[in-house]
């Protein structure tokens, strides 16, 4: 394929002495301009995404001639009438910010947000501002999706910081209805991931305009051209449309700040993306004097205002003291009223209380104390429901029970099944891809969800808040597809030195995965793709890191329900199992070590039916790990020689939601995370899931 560089260098010709160029695979349709302000004068190759054309593109042939338009700026107005009673906002833009896990998202929110003077000169500022939540900062992950917004030359624009884990997607689903576009990131070197190609479908699904930023571009390895190219594929890939495909590009590097409409010729500051941002997205066209509609998009909860509704304003405006129809169209018929009791709207970097919200804006109202992520809020006389919001359905189910352990109700606060179930219907009411469902006592909930990560940061947030409980082993969700029980599959994307490309090749076929592709990479490592079923990839990750010396780095996505896999060998080795309860002696783990490896040390609690390693050989072993020295006065030259304990394997949640089999359970509380026997189950392993 012809290079961006060759395509910029075409356009050189008519180039303005001012202008700025951004690269942007264009049809062979006529340009249209387009009905709203463009920030500046502009070079803009094309490239032709259909027809012959597209054919010769996936041959190898080079892509058509590219053509040359030039725009003008204009002042941003607050809104333009057009035809039939709507209106443009030129001065708001709506954008969200999507990406694969770890390519840069908060970070060019950070730098977008300090740029935008938020801040105080002399205010310090944490790295990863939008990660407030604990568990987003100990992880360096977003979980949570989360608004905020900044003015650039009098135009507001509400961004949107979304999850790059595809377990997380559920809030990218929701919150992408609030923008008119997106910024699609991605990483110099890596290029488009598996949760590239998720969260972009959605946002092609949607219709929204993408602005792609290959971002790290600072990074020694960056190949922006391939990164482009294989960009433009993944769009052809989904079905984008021909105006789609036509996206533009900035080259930026989030943690020093910078960007830049080509690769070679960086800014010294953001405002690059920000022209972009103004010129390529399209502002809100809304009909102000239509009834009020409000689509509530997400929930947060304030501990003074209580819960607090956050959604775009579709039609109308909402007014501060106003009495309002909230609805569904899951519940047709069903209206209940309220009154907003104050009204927000994201204003650098700060929720500002105003009097009303007109249509286009995203804004934050409290006082009704029931609302719902999907409900409609609504004119009072005229309640017409938005369409709610549909998320994908889960593929992985855990059980959530009462702890019955020897040590249960010492270390947590919240114990019952009534207190267990009061959470998670509290879960439920702003997690949209989360089950739960009665389990097989009265005591037990099956709890569904995108992925053990998913569940994970669920089980994580309530052993901090308090709660004490146990876990079942993950399960994959299975369906009937004409007439045949289905499973998920996933895509399995493995990055991984060369040297270890055999042993990741030969763990994946022991789970029935199959490879798919393998893709030289640079600077010694290569990309290996795998199908494999959902339940393969359960407990994998550790045994991942083993095979691989920690330098393996897997990221999946689903891709479709398909027949059974057939069983499918999940852990080899047994667990050693606590012979009694008492504490922990040295002496006792000085031969018990001999049969495994140890997840506790000295003077750990521990009781009858715990497991304490892991098994050497398949199947389970009774140890006693509590066993002291007998006292007696006679000296023998072995009991002389000192033993040296091994470091012990400490389980971690997400290490004990791997570890686990049919038969065992996780009992998470405030304090500690420890796997148990379930004395439900068959003390015999069954070898699988």
């Amino acid at each position: 394929m012809q290079t961006m560089n060759a395509k910029l260098a075409q356009c050189q010709a008519g180039r303005l002495a001012t202008a700025n160029v951004i690269s942007r695979p264009r049809s062979l349709a006529a340009t249209s301009q387009a009905p709203w302000p463009t920030a500046t004068a502009t070079v803009i190759p094309s490239v032709t995404t259909f027809g012959a054309a597209l054919a010769k593109a996936f041959a190898g042939a080079t892509r058509p001639q590219t053509v040359c338009r030039t725009a003008t700026i204009d002042a941003p107005a607050a809104a333009a009438t057009t035809a039939g009673g709507q209106t443009v906002r030129e001065d708001v833009r709506n954008i969200a910010i999507i990406a694969h896990v770890d390519h840069g998202k908060t970070t060019l929110v950070d730098a977008m947000l300090k740029q935008s003077k938020v801040f105080r000169d002399n205010q310090n500022t944490a790295e990863r501002i939008m990660d407030s939540n604990d568990l987003e900062r100990e992880r360096g992950i977003t979980i949570l999706a989360k608004n905020t917004a900044v003015r650039y030359r009098g135009i507001k624009v509400n961004i949107i910081d979304t999850p790059g884990h595809a377990d997380f997607g559920g809030e990218v689903e929701r919150v992408i209805n609030m923008c008119d576009g997106v910024l699609l990131l991605v990483d110099s070197v890596e290029g488009p991931m598996p949760q590239t190609r998720f969260v972009l479908r959605k946002a092609l699904e949607l219709q929204k305009r993408v602005v792609v930023v290959v971002n790290k571009i600072d990074r020694p390895a960056a190949r922006p051209e391939w990164v482009i190219d294989s960009t433009f594929e993944l769009f052809m890939d989904l079905g984008a449309s021909d105006e789609l495909c036509e996206f533009p590009v900035v080259y930026a590097s989030g943690v020093n700040g910078i960007a830049g409409l080509s690769a070679e010729d960086l800014s010294v500051d953001l405002e690059p993306l920000f022209e972009t941002i103004v010129k390529e997205i399209r502002p809100p066209t809304v009909t102000p004097a239509a009834p009020l509609q409000l689509l509530c998009a997400n929930i947060d909860y304030d501990e003074h205002k209580g819960r607090i509704a956050i959604g775009r304003v579709t039609s109308g405006t909402i007014k501060r003291g106003q009495t309002v129809a909230v609805c569904s169209s899951l519940e047709p018929g069903k209206v209940r009223q309220a009154k907003i009791a104050e009204l927000f709207v994201y204003d650098n970097f700060s929720r500002v209380p105003v009097e009303e919200v007109e249509a286009g804006d995203i804004c934050a109202l409290s006082g009704i104390a029931d609302i719902k992520i999907g409900e409609t809020i609504a004119q009072r006389e005229a309640a017409v429901p938005l369409p709610t919001i549909k998320v994908e359905d889960p593929t992985v189910s855990m059980t959530f029970k009462v702890n019955t352990s020897p040590f249960a109700g010492k270390e947590g606060k919240y114990v019952t099944s009534r207190n267990l179930k009061d959470r998670l219907d509290r879960e439920l009411e702003r997690n949209l891809a989360l089950r739960v469902e009665p389990g097989e006592t009265s005591d037990s909930f099956v709890v569904s969800g995108r992925g053990t990560l998913h569940l994970g940061i669920l089980i994580e947030n309530m052993r901090r808040e308090g709660y004490e409980f146990e876990i079942g082993p993950p399960k994959v969700i299975t369906r009937e597809v004409d007439g045949k029980t289905c499973e998920p599959f996933e895509e399995a994307i493995v990055d991984v030195p060369e040297t270890y490309v055999g042993s990741v090749v030969e763990l994946f076929a022991q789970r029935k995965g199959e490879m798919v592709d393998l893709i030289p990479s640079i600077q010694g490592a290569s990309r290996v793709k795998f199908r494999i079923a959902t339940r393969g990839l359960l407990g994998l990750k550790n045994a991942l890191l083993t095979a691989t010396r920690g330098l393996g780095v897997m990221n999946t996505l689903f891709l479709e329900y398909a027949p059974v896999a057939g069983e499918i060998l999940m852990r080899e080795n047994g667990s050693l199992v606590a012979f009694e309860t008492g504490q922990v002696t040295s002496y006792a783990l000085e031969s018990a070590q001999e049969r495994g490896q140890m997840f506790i040390r000295p003077g750990d609690a521990v009781y009858e039916g715990q497991c304490v390693g892991v098994h050497a050989k398949a199947g389970d072993l009774r140890v006693n790990v509590c066993k002291t020295k007998q006292l007696t006065n006679m000296r023998a030259a072995s009991k002389e020689i000192k033993v040296g304990l091994d470091e012990p394997r400490i389980m971690g949640l997400d290490d004990a939601l791997e570890y686990i089999n049919d038969d065992e359970m996780v009992e998470v509380t405030p304090k500690s995370v420890r796997i148990r026997k379930d004395p439900s189950a068959s003390n015999k392993r069954k070898g699988g899931r």
